[in-house]
């Protein structure tokens, strides 16, 4: 599969000015609230998804991505207009962004805080990407059989990193040798449901066995979610995931779980993006890793009002981890009682 090898930006935002690497398989994303690890989730996602494989019935040209890419970051960020998506600064200035690929293909684009429908393309890639996956931190599996359609008919606040989600669960199940590959993976996802996630074909909503989607904890919808795209083959042995802290609505014991579908993903040919506060979901990782498989750490951190980024390949390579300091913080108020 053809992985994402590096991102960088210049006045994307909240971002530092950064040019990040990252591995082909598990990506981690550690940073405190308002820092700016959700925007780098969506950046990465949004650049993937315009040039994804489902579009390759028409071929895009230059002219034509110059819109659909100011259209899929409008959709996806929902700022007022796209120029507000560059740094905040007190003269006139361009956003520029640069993703390469694992096979050296790369999008290179920006725009201006004065842009409002349309970016400047600098390089279009030269090939189609696998289709890339979004988990907000909302469940989505009891939207995904009303969102799209309701998306597409009226206005609606929703980011369309939701609606895409959502259309991607409104595939259908593999049949065949791929399904027993499928089969293999699910297992520990479903002994720690307790049960296999069904989409009723006619009405498109999700059941956990017998259980409706909406009488399921969150926590585990958002299982149910993971599940049915491994099912369907979205996330089975190729593609990108992008999840926007895995640990929320669950408890230590299910983090557990995520941890492991998250490494076992990763383990698949799949490119995994994760932005996290667990010091818990870190661990976790760091213990299934064993240092044997690869992985890149990023740290944003907030440091006089401006956003600074560490990288490494492990933990131990960030000088500052927010969830390290504070749990170590509370841990000498917690003695000193």
């Amino acid at each position: 599969m053809n992985h994402i090898k590096s991102l960088k930006i210049e006045n994307f935002t909240i971002l530092p000015n950064e040019t990040l690497y990252f591995s082909p398989n598990l990506n981690v994303i550690v940073a405190e609230n308002a820092a700016g690890k959700s925007h780098l989730l969506k950046i990465l996602y949004a650049l993937l998804e315009v040039t994804s494989d489902k579009k390759q019935k028409n071929r895009l040209y230059k002219t034509d991505l110059q819109k659909i890419f100011a259209d899929k970051l409008l959709a996806v960020f929902r700022p007022d207009s796209l120029g507000r998506l560059v740094k905040r600064q007190n003269k006139s200035s361009r956003a520029e962004l640069v993703l390469t690929m694992g096979s050296k293909s790369t999008t290179h684009l920006d725009f201006s805080n004065h842009a409002s429908t349309q970016v400047n393309i600098k390089n279009i890639p030269d090939e189609y990407n696998d289709i890339p996956a979004f988990i907000p931190t909302r469940e989505l599996i009891t939207l995904s059989h009303w969102l799209p359609d309701a998306y597409d008919d009226v206005a609606t606040p929703f980011e369309e990193t939701w609606v895409d989600t959502c259309r991607l669960l409104r595939f259908p199940v593999l049949k065949g040798p791929r399904a027993k590959t499928a089969k293999k993976l699910l297992m520990s996802l479903e002994e720690a449901m307790g049960d296999k996630v069904i989409m009723d074909n006619y009405s498109g909503r999700f059941y956990l066995g017998s259980v409706e989607a909406p009488l399921v904890a969150e926590g585990m919808r958002k299982f149910m979610m993971i599940a049915h795209l491994v099912a369907t083959g979205l996330l089975l042995d190729k593609g990108y995931l992008f999840w926007d802290e895995p640990e929320s609505n669950l408890n230590p014991k299910l983090i557990k779980v995520a941890a492991k579908i998250i490494f076992e993903l990763s383990q698949q040919n799949i490119q995994v993006f994760i932005a996290t506060h667990s010091l818990f979901l870190l661990r976790e990782l760091e213990i299934l890793q064993n240092n044997q498989s690869q992985a890149h750490y990023f740290s944003l951190i907030k440091n006089d009002g401006l956003i600074q980024i560490q990288q490494g390949k492990c933990l131990d390579d960030l000088d500052t981890i927010v969830a390290l300091d504070e749990n170590l913080a509370q841990s000498e108020r917690y003695l000193q009682l």
